[in-house]
């Protein structure tokens, strides 16, 4: 299955780097509006068999002019949620945000018995996520696109991509409307092809050569601020 991780528009929660994971969430900005609303345009190539959204709004209103473009339904899944932020929720200073991204990518490592403060652990936030793919996957539809959020997919991508992990991810944050394309199944794994627009390659685990045009090992980066 071709498999479309879909981060939503621009919110207004996202103008204030808040850390915005409860429903319903934040709207649209107008940017927001318009980069949903180029979004067809910026997929006509892709044969999309079924679109997913969060219970998110935001992923709603994302997803309505591809669903109106395509004659499509949005199913809207709670396992597409953004990452619960606990007692972060609504928190906007930086101690707030590392502390989000660096618990989210210890489950990307395997720590999934760890907790966010006040929220969901690893074991949890995976399980939903896994639990959506593996329906659109059961589905039969070749090409399939989830518009969820930029914390909970580069998470998933780097625990279940062969060729993405923490380093990569930690490194590349997803625009508003960026998309990760992957290719797999839950049972044989994923492969992301591109990340935003650019081709990836091979495995980009800690012990091989990724992401440095001079051929040095990558080393992981400060944790950048959350997307929600």
């Amino acid at each position: 299955m071709r498999l479309l991780l879909i981060r939503h528009g621009e919110t207004f929660s996202n103008l204030g780097r808040l850390l915005d994971t409860a429903r319903p969430g934040a709207e649209l900005t107008p940017l927001g509006q318009r980069q949903a609303a180029a979004l067809p345009a910026a997929l006509a190539e892709e044969d999309l068999g079924l679109l997913y959204v969060s219970t998110l709004v935001r992923t709603q209103q994302t997803a309505a002019p591809l669903a109106a473009a395509r004659g499509l339904e949005p199913l809207v899944r709670d396992g597409l949620r953004e990452l619960s932020a606990g007692d972060l929720e609504l928190r906007g200073d930086e101690a707030a945000g590392v502390l989000y991204m660096r618990t989210a990518f210890a489950w990307s490592a395997g720590d999934l018995e760890l907790r966010m403060p006040g929220g969901e652990s690893g074991a949890e936030a995976l399980a939903r996520l896994d639990g959506v793919v593996a329906e659109a996957a059961a589905s039969g539809a070749g090409t399939v696109a989830m518009v969820s959020h930029g914390a909970a997919i580069r998470m998933w991508a780097a625990a279940r991509a062969e060729n993405v992990d923490v380093p990569f991810a930690a490194r590349h944050p997803l625009d508003n409307t960026g998309v990760v394309v992957l290719d797999g199944s839950p049972e044989d794994g994923w492969k992301a092809l591109s990340w935003m627009g650019s081709p990836l390659g091979g495995p980009t685990r800690p012990d091989q050569v990724a992401d440095s045009p001079a051929g040095r090992p990558v080393t992981p980066a400060p944790v950048p601020p959350p997307q929600d």
